[in-house]
């Protein structure tokens, strides 16, 4: 009989992206259907009832408390998967512990007592705690990386103002990736250093610019995000601003990328008045924003992710930046597949982990009018009780299974993103979907694409990921806007049903 069960560590804590690596590691236990690991805050333990999670014993747990709530087949397995995160929680505390010390500092002053000469402090708290953590390092000197979420936007505004008062750089909240002097935090990918430098308000936007960057033989200055809320009206670009003007006075920096949703109106007028200030080369992809405000301001308009790299690669060359890709065309043996679709074959599925990438792939198939459906599995609304897309693809698998049960489904979208942080062999746990997906197609032909969001030099390979995947008979695409235009003339050249 299913059950759920939790286990209590009273004031003991462990950041977000290490509760969610565990928890992902726990739900292999066999029997366990479902496991969380969270900080016992009030928000937390409303995500937990509301997946299922929460029995009496989490419920009772104070917010300085993890909890490991966990839904396993019975007893027995809910037991072996509370022992095993009682296993991996001590061996985290054993590994976090440098050598002679028996526990990690507990505080930032503790920390900055033994590292005296750090300058950026990353702050990965339950949301309720993060500003009163990240205003202790702004008072001590520190540039200040915040992992966190559920940051109240005036917090965000007090954090922000007061970072800019004193020359520093509040990276968040909200903000997962960055790269500072070479150091990747966050989710982000080995990239070579270079002379572009990236400021964004998106994590997954700046991995894909960052990596498309080092493919064309560039590399990275500095790579500052920023939060996704930088660009609200309420907080109108402050670190957006100072970003930029950092990027200006780095002798290291030849041309600035700025990648961002539509901003407000009036911040957009700030951040692109900054941009102008700088005297250097600006290029800009505000994703779906109109290009026009950005040209006037004398910075490069780039449409897509990809658009941005190869403007900012083309304009640190000392060449003219080369304009909106081309709409890609089917090849011979791609238009035979596409030609097996059955006329109620009409529907193009994206399953997405980026939540950026799912937009500007969201974007690109309206353009093209094409029927479909994107999807970003890394919102929150997919998150409560389980890890992160990135890091667990259970939840994708089983979307692509069941995309592909579907007899109006063409295509199947995908981003594969790797770099530090990432599951570990994505093609590897993607491979068993893939073959269930052609089963669960039975005779009915259903193309797989997807991009590879990497380099050479992260972790999981990029060419060795990119042909495990070819080898499962997934098309691959060099960059999301070209996976998206791809999945869209696969879907395009099928046979049409009569209206």
């Amino acid at each position: 009989m299913p059950i759920t069960t939790s286990l209590i560590r009273p004031d003991t804590y462990r950041d977000s992206v290490e509760l969610m690596r565990l928890a992902a590691l726990v739900e292999r236990v066999p029997g366990v259907t479902r496991a969380a690991l969270m900080m016992a805050t009030p928000a937390n333990r409303e995500l937990l009832a509301g997946a299922g999670l929460l029995d009496a014993k989490a419920s009772a747990a104070g917010p300085n408390d993890l909890v490991v709530a966990v839904t396993a087949t019975d007893a027995k397995a809910g037991e072996r998967a509370l022992g095993e995160a009682a296993r991996l929680l001590d061996e985290s505390t054993a590994v976090a512990a440098p050598a002679g010390q028996t526990s990690p500092p507990g505080s930032i002053a503790e920390a900055t007592a033994e590292l005296a000469r750090a300058n950026l402090a990353i702050v990965s708290t339950p949301g309720p705690y993060a500003t009163a953590e990240a205003l202790k390092a702004l008072k001590r000197g520190l540039h200040v990386f915040i992992f966190s979420d559920n940051v109240s936007v005036s917090d965000e505004v007090e954090l922000k103002r007061l970072a800019a008062k004193k020359g520093l750089l509040v990276m968040g909240p909200d903000c997962g990736t960055a790269i500072l002097d070479g150091v990747p935090l966050g989710f982000a990918n080995a990239v070579r250093r270079g002379r572009i430098g990236l400021v964004g308000a998106s994590g997954t936007g700046l991995q894909q610019v960052s990596c498309l960057i080092d493919r064309l033989g560039e590399g990275l200055s500095q790579v500052i995000g920023v939060g996704g809320h930088d660009l609200d009206e309420r907080v109108g670009g402050i670190m957006m601003q100072a970003g930029v003007e950092r990027l200006a006075a780095d002798a290291g920096t030849r041309v600035i990328v700025l990648v961002s949703k539509p901003p407000a109106p009036t911040v957009a007028r700030h951040v692109l008045d900054v941009a102008r200030a700088s005297r250097k080369p600006v290029v800009v992809n505000f994703l779906g924003g109109d290009p026009a405000v950005i040209r006037q301001a004398g910075a490069t308009a780039s449409a897509t992710l990809e658009d941005a790299a190869r403007d900012a690669v083309a304009i640190a060359r000392g060449k003219r930046a080369g304009g909106t890709s081309a709409p890609t065309a089917l090849p011979t043996a791609a238009r035979s597949r596409a030609r097996r679709f059955t006329k109620s074959q009409q529907l193009l599925h994206g399953l997405y982990s980026g939540g950026t990438l799912a937009q500007e792939a969201a974007i690109i198939l309206t353009q093209l009018g094409v029927k479909h459906t994107v999807v970003d599995l890394g919102d929150d609304e997919f998150t409560v009780g389980r890890p992160h897309p990135m890091i667990d693809f259970r939840l994708r698998n089983e979307r692509i299974v069941a995309a592909a049960k579907d007899p109006a489904t063409a295509v199947i979208l995908l981003d594969v993103v790797l770099g530090y942080g990432a599951h570990a062999d994505p093609a590897a746990a993607l491979a068993p979907a893939i073959t269930a997906a052609r089963k669960a197609a039975g005779r009915r032909e259903v193309v797989l694409v997807a991009s590879v969001c990497g380099t050479a030099t992260d972790p999981q390979q990029l060419e060795r990921q990119e042909r495990s995947l070819r080898q499962a008979g997934v098309e691959l695409a060099p960059s999301n806007a070209a996976a998206a235009r791809l999945a869209a003339a696969f879907a395009s050249a099928g046979p049409k049903r009569r209206s």
